[in-house]
């Protein structure tokens, strides 16, 4: 089958996307929508990695856009009451998740309209850049006063999707740093296939206990046997009930390397889904609305939840901040096998 190679602006249900197809893998990605990657497909092995329905309206996408594709979220998860905590200051956000939480919940840049910068096919890889400016303009500014530039490299190439995001602190006020992705795989993922037949391995480390409010209580728990199907790749991600599992991240081999990242599994035909991320992410979110949805959320996040707010080291929680004119770049990459 022949492997094309373009990178080209595209429409999807009216909405201006970006198409990309290197390798084998076809890709689309939604400015509009916080540069979401809507689709990344396995042409050759029928493998579609990203929730993805072409009956499924934009409207709908729009209006829960952290249960498609492969958004990002800044500020990501919750903060308690809406508050956050820097260096600085202190900022308040409008609680937008209800009764019983009572959270500020996912942030706004996956939410955002975002420009596209860039088109190019370069080589054999099909690549498109965006970004996002954050200042006065923006509705949550009067919440949230400091400014800052949200830049996205995607590269599609026969070594599957790469995700470069960089943030850099255009303000002169501490911009704190946290990112997640709200990663939605499909289930199943192989054309065909049966949601029974999925398995998911993640090296979990120590797990980070939750109460009823989904907020860290600040305790560590060592690993229970339930655990530990995540490590040894046991646990079928998309039929058991999983809330918010969070845990810090941990590697394993690889072919004889450290692989910082998932694999999800179709155990019928061993066709497989590699999601591999920098260490700046340094928790795991594992989450499935419950199961049986069509869909299951390995979320890497640089920070652990209401990290701002809590009273752990921040070398603990994974708090960081940028200084004005500081910058930081965040590493993601998708590949499949069959």
């Amino acid at each position: 089958m022949k492997k094309e190679i373009f990178a080209r602006e595209a429409s999807y249900q009216g909405m201006p996307c970006v198409e990309l197809s290197a390798g084998g893998y076809y890709a689309l990605l939604a400015p509009e929508i916080g540069s979401s990657m809507l689709r990344l497909r396995d042409t050759i092995n029928n493998i579609e990695v990203f929730r993805f329905n072409e009956n499924v309206s934009i409207e709908t996408i729009k209006s829960s856009p952290e249960v498609y594709g492969f958004p990002t979220l800044f500020l990501p998860n919750r903060l308690d009451r809406g508050e956050l905590k820097t260096s600085d200051d202190v900022y308040y956000f409008p609680i937008n998740e209800g009764k019983p939480l009572y959270n500020y919940l996912h942030g706004f840049l996956h939410k955002r309209k975002h420009t596209v910068k860039k088109i190019q096919v370069e080589n054999d890889s099909a690549i498109v850049k965006t970004e996002y400016i954050y200042d006065k303009n923006d509705e949550c500014y009067k919440f949230f006063p400091v400014e800052f530039k949200a830049e996205f490299t995607y590269i599609l190439s026969e070594s599957g999707l790469e995700q470069f995001v960089t943030m850099t602190n255009l303000s002169e006020k501490m911009l704190p740093l946290g990112l997640c992705s709200h990663t939605t795989i499909n289930a199943p993922f192989v054309d065909g296939g049966d949601v029974s037949n999925i398995r998911l391995r993640i090296p979990v480390g120590e797990k980070c206990e939750l109460n009823e409010r989904c907020l860290p209580t600040e305790r560590l728990l060592a690993l229970t046997d339930y655990d530990n199907q995540y490590k040894e790749g046991t646990i079928n991600s998309a039929t058991t009930s999983i809330d918010n599992d969070m845990y810090f991240a941990e590697t394993f081999k690889l072919d004889d390397e450290d692989f910082h990242g998932a694999v999800a599994e179709d155990i019928s035909n061993g066709k497989k889904i590699f999601y591999e991320t920098g260490d700046e992410y340094k928790f795991w979110i594992i989450w499935n609305e419950w199961g049986n949805k069509g869909y299951f959320c390995p979320e890497p996040i640089t920070w652990m939840i209401n990290a701002p707010n809590l009273l752990l080291p921040d070398n603990a929680t994974g708090y960081e901040e940028l200084s004005p004119k500081e910058s930081f770049t965040a590493y993601q990459h998708f590949y499949t096998k069959a």
